[in-house]
């Protein structure tokens, strides 16, 4: 049972690949604002706001 839990080469391959795709586009994207990229829930409130103006808490309210 705790081979079919186990990570195969390819797939931890595949997974460091994402991590630094995403770290790079990360990096493109704080360098194109000018400024580092939220994180946390500051990150949620950014992207939440960036879709059309209002944040999560307005969008609630209606």
């Amino acid at each position: 049972m705790d081979d079919e839990r186990k990570s195969s080469k390819a797939g931890e391959r595949a997974a460091e690949g994402l991590r630094e795709a995403a770290a790079k586009d990360e990096a493109k994207n704080e360098s194109k604002t000018g400024h580092d990229l939220a994180k946390g829930a500051d990150r949620f409130e950014e992207r939440s706001k960036s879709s059309d103006g209002r944040s999560a808490e307005e969008k609630q309210k209606g």
